[in-house]
């Protein structure tokens, strides 16, 4: 029997998903909206469904969080809880030494982090910021007059590539596509548990006060 730790709810799975796939698919319809050459390459009608598309996967990447938030407002507590938490010397030692750890990791040893590391505080941190600059700015697009417009449009583009940036890494670091990180895809896009090791070795904190509660522990075969 091997222990695992349940580490996120089905709802906090589905909110993530659900966002996530509408991210993904809002970058592939905005470059056909935004994006002239890529327009030109289409007919006028499939700019028309790519631009009605793009604003109905908009409120579904608005709306989708917030009612989540609604439904659980211990969740969003304890996530803020989580990201505002005072940096620990273990938190400033993950930061100086993540390049490395990137570059090599069999070399470098991380310290234990807590619930969340200090590094995802910053980028999930940044996600958030822009996510939040992307729906502000789209609303202006549809709102707002010619002058708002042409602010809302570059607000618009420099959220996008922050997104694009952070997310890539995000995806990058979430689909276990680096050699440490594999296996916690199930996290979110599985049944949201971590194997006794893994969370020993990424969440050392949390994983030992998860361990001692004995609350969120499953034995699997």
């Amino acid at each position: 029997m091997t222990r695992y730790i349940k580490r996120h709810s089905l709802q906090a799975r589905l909110t993530h998903d659900i966002f996530v796939i509408s991210c993904i698919l809002l970058a592939i319809t905005g470059l056909f909206v935004f994006v002239a050459p890529l327009t030109a390459l289409v007919p006028a009608e499939a700019v028309f469904v790519m631009r009605m598309a793009h604003r109905v996967l908009g409120v579904i990447f608005t709306v989708v969080p917030l009612i989540s938030a609604i439904i659980a407002p211990r969740g969003v507590l304890h996530m803020l809880k989580n990201y505002t938490a005072k940096w620990d010397k273990d938190d400033v030692t993950f930061i100086k030494r993540f390049v490395p750890y990137m570059l090599g990791p069999k070399r470098v040893h991380m310290p234990d982090q807590h619930e969340v590391k200090s590094g995802q505080r910053i980028a999930d941190g940044m996600l958030i910021v822009l996510s939040l600059l992307m729906i502000v700015s789209g609303l202006m697009l549809m709102l707002g007059g010619s002058s708002i417009k042409m602010v809302a449009l570059f607000l618009h583009d420099l959220g996008f590539l922050g997104l694009a940036v952070f997310g890539l890494a995000h995806i990058y670091l979430g689909l276990g596509v680096f050699q440490p990180y594999r296996r916690t895809a199930r996290l979110m896009f599985g049944d949201g548990t971590v194997s006794e090791s893994d969370a020993l070795y990424h969440w050392g904190h949390w994983a030992r006060e998860e361990l001692e509660s004995g609350k969120n522990i499953i034995e699997k075969e």
